[in-house]
């Protein structure tokens, strides 16, 4: 009999090799190992039954002849092997040992396993369930991170393609690769990271995690899948003492670190990039001081600067000026320069720091005004992780090399570059860091890197959240800062006013504190960013924190809480991602709940099922995300949204106004509407509110058409037009309704109804082509009201007037004023009124021109004519 074994604690790659082999061997039996991973179980319980997998207890008690190992070059038995057993290996890691001479062994170094199959399966034109198409991706998947671990290869990534057009379904992958920790495992995860430390070796991060864990019974290697998936180390050295023995789990994510020779050093097994090993009567303090000076072993050198850095290097004095600086600048082309007094490294000037000096005419500033200032180097014995680490800390494009004391060459991002041959895919952390950079104004950038050492120096953790990190990641600029901590967030902003001046506006009850700048921050010199208009003019800064509801649409309570708890609270996966901005962790990722990958897919998707339960203005704000990202509804999100819509008349009229002001500023605020009417939404403010074809040509008119300043648009009168139009086709009643469902204020609920009243008189407007008529029609009208009718009315005629009106006639005034009447011997009362109307009319209507033609005029009216007859 010929059998398909793999490994036992078995992942998605083991169990998606065995599925693969046995389509490629179709006379040898896939025997499941005895232990599999808790999401394995998972699945083949609802999925189990449609697959070829054989229990070890249900095998035929046949002589075992032949076995083909799968993802292990381990032999696990089953009853029934020969002596004389014939072993081929089919594995993604590299042959480890001299192997016996009925043994094989075959593979290749790709990301997974399951792809070496997938290739020979394809190449043979075999015919995929849909189900076994997604079992391989879930093995490709799981062992590359989703396609984004750093093994992963071109190879990996065709394999998944090709099983997507098999038919390979991606919420399924989702679903189980994304498992839920059971309790018991989620109070180890918690333990494990609490107590996890962090060493730096050679450039690379390797995380240890050491915690006891009596009655522990699996689920091991989900929980250091997990701690890996969330610190990102490139090694995760997992410690857990059970009953009367400490199991090790050992992985890495690169070819530097090799885990199986800690693994081996106590008696375990596996490979470089996986391993683990089962100690008994061992104490967990003592194999953790021996893992900790194992750690020099097992982490290889990567590249050293020495191999890629420039000898020989320009440099600057401090007394060179920033016109010194251009002209070397331009005769080389360098992008940067060390500024260097007695081998001493001063700081550097780049390239652009100069074209910002000069801009402003600082020719003949010294480049230490300019510079960015630091002592920042580098050996040529430092390793490449060394380098990046540096440049993502200090933001320094180029790194002066110093070896005994002396400046003797230059190491650039360019370098870096050419090492590889072509741009590399940067890490995700030096990734986002470059976001991060590309987002902020310089500025903005100096300033936030001075609140990350303040700080660190006060062991407070800051982070950019939510939808400022959202925004980053999808290239956009940044101008107003606001930071969540972990610590004292009020202690924080009044330490940075002990540094740099300003003053504090805090609330101790919500743990939030406003920094207001002062007019001047830093000294002048390159970290001067005073005079830029991009600065803010306050820094948020709030406590993390927790909310939870009392009941549905409640106003939230408010608790301080870690990172992981702040975010939880918010809305949206793509909301729930979070920058580290502490200097050890700059811009590191912090993604619990799948945010970046549904950024990426460009998926809205609430955190839980009760989302928006809790908070119905949810909906209103997946559509304005939806709308102005481009985004879509993942489909359970809206189903939610369904079930939830009646909750909407629950929620107070104040919320519901201000999102609809936030989705009236959006540049395209008809979309969202729409998108609201689609969903139900609209109607549920008011079953009269509709968008339509009518309402997206109106606000399009409004955005190509109206000037603000031809109509004296004031703050939250745009807002007001844009309610206006929404409400523009509702009759009385229904206007005061409607004002009433959102709280709106009295001036506002008395401006609709205005709209409505002009409305009804447009006709009157065509009728007449007197100016003094349509003068008197609209005078009692106010900016904001003729401005929303003349968008929402039809006739040119009409607009045309409303329009002369508001730039030419309304200002129509007779040069005679009431001191001229008077001279005239007339005395105060109702007939000045009168009589200056009339001058205007007249006016208005072209009648007269002049001063004279006004007396004239007057003159001719008889209650004058008798004033001035009895005065002669």
């Amino acid at each position: 009999m010929k059998v398909i074994l793999t490994h036992e604690n078995a992942d998605f790659d083991a169990i998606a090799s065995l599925l693969g082999a046995s389509m490629l061997f179709p006379a040898a039996v896939p025997v499941l190992p005895r232990r599999m991973n808790r999401n394995i179980r998972a699945f083949l319980t609802l999925y189990g039954a449609e697959l070829p997998f054989v229990h070890p207890d249900d095998l035929p008690r046949n002589d075992v002849e032949h076995a083909i190992l799968v993802d292990t070059q381990s032999l696990t038995t089953v009853r029934g092997m020969a002596d004389d057993l014939r072993v081929d290996i089919i594995d993604h890691h590299q042959l480890d040992r001299d192997l016996p001479s009925n043994w094989t062994f075959s593979g290749d170094h790709l990301g997974a396993t399951t792809t070496l199959l997938i290739e020979e399966i394809s190449a043979r034109f075999l015919d995929l369930t849909d189900l076994e198409a997604t079992l391989l991706l879930l093995g490709i998947y799981e062992d590359t991170g989703s396609l984004l671990y750093q093994s992963t290869t071109v190879r990996d990534v065709r394999a998944a393609a090709w099983l997507m057009e098999q038919g390979a379904r991606l919420d399924l992958v989702r679903e189980f690769l994304h498992h839920p920790l059971e309790p018991e495992q989620r109070q180890l995860y918690e333990r494990l990271l609490e107590k996890s430390e962090t060493r730096e070796v050679e450039g690379h991060s390797v995380v240890i995690a050491a915690e006891r864990a009596p009655g522990f019974t699996e689920g091991l290697s989900t929980v250091a899948h997990k701690l890996r998936e969330l610190l990102e180390p490139s090694a995760l050295l997992m410690l857990v003492a059970l009953d009367g023995r400490i199991q090790l789990v050992a992985r890495s994510t690169t070819d530097d670190i090799d885990v199986s020779v800690v693994a081996k050093h106590f008696g375990g097994g596996g490979h470089a990039r996986a391993a683990a090993a089962l100690m008994h009567d061992r104490d967990l303090e003592d194999v953790h001081k021996e893992i900790l000076r194992l750690l020099p072993d097992i982490v290889q050198p990567a590249v050293t600067v020495a191999e890629v850095m420039s000898l020989g290097v320009r440099v600057l004095s401090p007394t060179d000026t920033v016109a010194d600086a251009a002209e070397q600048m331009r005769r080389t082309g360098h992008e940067g320069y060390p500024v260097v007094r007695d081998n001493q490294v001063l700081g550097l000037v780049t390239r652009r720091g100069v074209d910002r000096a000069l801009q402003f005419r600082m020719t003949d500033a010294p480049v230490t005004q300019v510079m960015d200032a630091g002592d920042v180097t580098i050996t040529p014995e430092d390793s490449i992780e060394s380098l990046q680490q540096l440049m993502i800390e200090s933001g320094w494009g180029q790194i002066p090399v110093v070896k005994d004391g002396d400046v003797i060459g230059v190491v650039t991002r360019t370098d870096l570059i050419t090492l590889w041959g072509v741009p590399p895919e940067p890490s995700r952390r030096l990734r986002v860091a470059t976001r991060l950079e590309q987002a902020l104004s310089p500025p903005l950038f100096t300033l936030v890197r001075h609140i990350s050492r303040t700080a660190h120096d006060m062991d407070i953790v800051p982070y950019f959240v939510g939808g400022l990190v959202r925004d980053i990641l999808l290239g956009q600029t940044i101008s107003d800062l606001d930071m969540v901590v972990e610590g004292d967030a009020i202690g924080l902003a009044e330490r940075l006013v002990d540094e740099l001046g300003g003053r504090v506006i805090a609330h101790k009850r919500f743990g939030t504190a406003k920094w207001v700048l002062p007019d001047r921050l830093f000294p002048s010199g390159a970290d001067d960013v005073s005079a830029h208009s991009e600065r803010p003019s306050s820094v948020d800064f709030v406590t993390a924190r927790t909310e939870f509801y009392t009941h549905p649409t409640a106003l939230p309570q408010v608790a301080q809480s870690s990172i992981k708890q702040d975010l939880h609270r918010r809305d949206f996966t793509i909301n729930t991602l979070a920058i580290r901005l502490d200097p050890e962790h700059w811009g590191e990722l912090l993604d619990f709940y799948g945010g970046e990958e549904d950024l990426e897919e460009g998926t809205i998707r609430v955190l839980h099922s009760l989302s928006f339960v809790d908070d119905p203005t949810r909906i209103l704000r997946a559509a304005r995300l939806e709308t102005r990202l481009v985004f879509e509804l993942d489909p359970r999100s809206e189903e939610l949204i369904e079930d939830a819509l009646p909750l909407l008349k629950r929620v107070s009229g104040d919320r519901i106004r201000h999102e609809l002001e936030l989705i009236f500023r959006e540049d395209e605020p008809e979309r969202a509407l729409c998108r609201l009417d689609d969903l139900g939404a609209l109607s549920r403010i008011h079953p009269r509110l509709q968008c339509d074809s009518w309402l997206t040509g109106k606000y399009h008119f409004l955005r190509e058409q109206l000037d603000p300043e031809i109509w004296e648009l004031g703050n939250g009168d745009i807002d007001f037009v844009r309610l206006a139009l929404l409400a523009y086709r509702l009759d009385a009643d229904e206007l005061r309704a409607l004002s009433e469902r959102l709280n709106v204020r009295s001036g506002t609920e008395d401006d609709l109804l205005l709209v409505r009243d002009l409305r009804e008189k447009i006709s009157l407007l065509q009728e007449s082509d007197r100016p003094s008529v349509i003068y008197q029609l609209l005078r009692p009208y106010p900016g904001r009201v003729l401005a929303a009718v003349w968008i929402a009315i039809d006739s040119e005629e009409a607009r045309e007037r409303i329009l002369r009106y508001q730039t030419s006639w309304r200002f129509e005034e007779p040069e005679i004023s009431g001191d001229d009447l008077r001279e005239m011997g007339l005395q105060p009362g109702p007939l000045f009124g009168d009589l200056l109307k009339r001058l205007r009319d007249a006016r208005l209507n072209g009648d007269i021109r002049t001063r004279e033609e006004e007396v004239a005029l007057i003159k001719q009216i008889p209650a004058v004519q008798e004033v001035l007859d009895h005065d002669q």
